[in-house]
């Protein structure tokens, strides 16, 4: 190396020397950071001996190896003026209206278990459904003393202050945290009235600023719940299952319904719900939610559980002018009638919207399912009729419904089948490499007979979203649930006829019978409507065994839905079977044919093209001259 290279490795040396030099730490900064670390290492050490000291005092074995003394020491030293609520042995109280039966726990002041008196479990014929039993869910919320301690409410024992029933069988419990302050202390309120899913639950506190810091100008609420899986229908339970909110301007949104998901939330909500695919658990902040955090994430299908969520709320309050912070909490079904009722004369703007809590579909389907669906349904069920003549008789009003654009439909296809002979010569005039004139001349036949060939399209375009109404409906109507229908004991899961152990891919462990029955009347459906079909090219082969494809897919789509949708589908689709077979008694293809040759000979007298005919006359008028410039630059190179 010369001597330029060694003076380059010297300069980047010292570069590097005079660079660590003029960064390195003063003595000044060593000692605040060590001072920090130390804090840390200090905070972590005094939360896990109250961590410590927080078991010792929760655990009975633990207790009876201390003195009384020493415990109240140890509670003084945890919880301040809430030592008197720190030991303790956990009561339940049991509350139960016509709908519910509430127990409570004297341990947190909080709803334990949950049963709806008109449901079961599937597979349990005795007990009542249980939303959540006391180990599947937790309610937490966290105060600032005047102290400067943590209170977990969850950790502390309240006692029965107030259990009162009124003349109208609405009962009232009140459940108190109790203080060393004379005329302090903080009451959960809970009103349960005698016919309804919703209770109210209010956090009173009484001479707050004895008890709380001064500083506060918030609560935590801490929510956990694992959800039990309640159905037949694992798959569809986990896809329904999922954390719903609403903003305070009315938005709902949700978390995943089939990963784990994670969200924070900066803008103020109106309530969180911990929902499956039939039931719900919602708790409603009346004065709103400031931010939360919330979390959703699927369990083992072999657990028992369907979903865990987790949320971690804000809520805003000021102990100063002990305001009440109010809470609604609806347990009960998904039923869209049931929820919308909470909306009934109530401003727009108070409005809970948790009618959005049953999915039914995109924007227009949606709207088919609450304007004509469900009151239909709601009309026949109320008839006292069998469930199974209950979706009988919709099916037949629906198909009522969209049987002009059935006819439509087949009038067309009919019009086309006797078309194939003047098509099939116009093919056999003009080759395949003459594909244009080809076109040209197949629309001016349609064009003179009076024929579109987007008219067999659009009807069925028309009976689409009424379809999609049906599909959305029936997996998600808790009337189905628990209804029995010839062998299907369930139609709100699958009509398993044969299960067997092993998953199979596309089929699953089991089959059903309505889905089965639904595929070959299906099969034998297309092939009755081929049957109808002009045109026998190679394409045409080809489509044909694409439509008896079809409802080989659909058998392996539907074979986990629910038994009411299949059984609605096998109806629709004998409807459609016996619409065919009369169109084809009622319409004449010789007639039907006199008919288009009159109109064509009109046409020719009196040229009159539709709006479609014309502009695709002109697309390929245009086509055909682009085509010429391009073969006379071609001509000219």
């Amino acid at each position: 190396m010369d001597k330029y290279t060694w003076i380059g490795f010297f300069l980047i040396a010292a570069i590097i020397i005079g660079f660590s030099l003029f960064n390195r730490p003063t003595q000044e900064q060593l000692d605040a950071q060590r001072r920090y670390y130390d804090s840390i290492a200090l905070v972590e050490a005094q939360q896990q001996a109250e961590q410590i000291a927080k078991q010792q005092l929760a655990e009975p074995v633990k207790q009876a190896e201390m003195t009384d003394e020493q415990r109240q020491q140890l509670a003084e030293n945890l919880y301040g003026h809430f030592a008197v609520s720190a030991l303790g042995e956990e009561e339940e109280i049991v509350v139960e209206n016509n709908k519910l039966r509430l127990t409570f726990s004297t341990k947190g002041g909080r709803i334990s278990k949950a049963e709806l008196l008109d449901y079961k479990t599937y597979g349990d014929t005795v007990n009542p459904l249980a939303l959540f039993n006391k180990d599947e869910a937790s309610l937490d919320f966290v105060f600032t003393t005047s102290q400067n301690r943590y209170l977990h409410t969850s950790e502390l024992y309240f006692t029965k202050a107030e259990d009162t029933t009124d003349s109208e069988g609405n009962r009232k419990l009140v459940l108190r945290l109790n203080s060393s302050i004379d005329n302090s202390w903080i009451d959960f309120c809970y009103l349960i009235p005698q016919d309804d899913f919703m209770i109210r639950f209010d956090i009173v506190p009484h001479n707050a600023q004895n008890l709380l810091s001064h500083t506060t100008t918030s609560v935590e609420m801490l929510w956990a719940a694992r959800i039990p899986q309640q159905e037949r229908g694992r798959k569809f339970e986990e896809r329904y299952a999922t954390l719903q909110y609403m903003f305070v301007e009315g938005d709902v949104k949700n978390l995943s319904e089939n990963k784990h998901e994670a969200k924070r939330l900066t803008t103020e909500l109106r309530w969180i719900a911990y929902k499956d695919q039939f039931f719900s658990t919602v708790i409603i902040a009346d004065k709103g939610i400031e931010s939360a955090e919330v979390e959703s994430t699927p369990d083992d299908k072999h657990s028992g559980y369907i979903k865990d969520y987790q949320t971690n709320a804000v809520l805003a309050y000021e102990p100063q002018d002990n305001s009440v912070i109010p809470f609604r909490i609806y347990l009960g079904p998904n039923h869209y009638n049931t929820l919308k009722a909470y909306d009934k004369n109530v401003d727009k703007a108070e409005r809970l919207n948790l009618k959005k809590l049953v999915p039914l579909g995109w924007k227009i389907v949606a709207w088919i399912n609450m304007i004509l669906v469900i009151p239909m349904f709601d009309l026949f069920t109320s008839w006292g009729l069998h469930i199974g003549l209950v979706i009988f008789l919709m099916t037949l009003v629906i198909k009522l419904i969209i049987l002009p654009f059935v006819f439509s439909s087949y009038r067309s296809s009919a019009k086309m089948r006797v078309l194939k002979p003047q098509i099939d010569a116009i093919n056999e005039k003009y080759p395949a490499d003459k594909m244009q004139e080809r076109q040209q001349a197949t629309m001016a036949l349609y064009n003179k007979a009076g024929v579109s060939p987007m008219s067999g399209c659009l009807p069925m375009l028309f009976q689409f979203p009424v379809l999609m109404a049906m599909f959305w409906f029936f997996p998600t109507a808790i009337e189905l649930r628990g209804k029995s229908f010839l062998w299907a004991d369930d139609l709100s899961a699958y009509d398993a006829i044969w299960t067997w152990s092993t998953e199979l891919p596309l089929i699953g462990n089991h089959l059903s019978l309505f889905c089965l029955l639904m595929t070959v009347t299906n099969v034998i459906y297309t092939y009755i409507n081929m049957q109808s079909q002009a045109g026998g090219g190679t394409e045409m082969k080809l489509m044909k065994w694409m439509m008896y494809l079809m409802p080989l897919m659909f058998f392996f789509i539907f074979n986990d839905y629910a038994a009411g949708l299949s059984y609605y589908y096998l109806l629709s689709l004998f409807i459609t079977i016996m619409q065919t077979m009369i169109f084809r008694w009622t319409i004449d293809d010789e007639k039907l044919l006199k008919q288009m040759q009159t109109k064509a000979a009109k046409n020719a007298a009196k040229p009159k093209k539709s709006g479609f005919m014309a502009r695709l006359e002109k697309m390929q008028r245009e086509q055909q001259q682009i085509m010429r410039e391009q073969a006379k630059k071609n001509a000219r190179r």
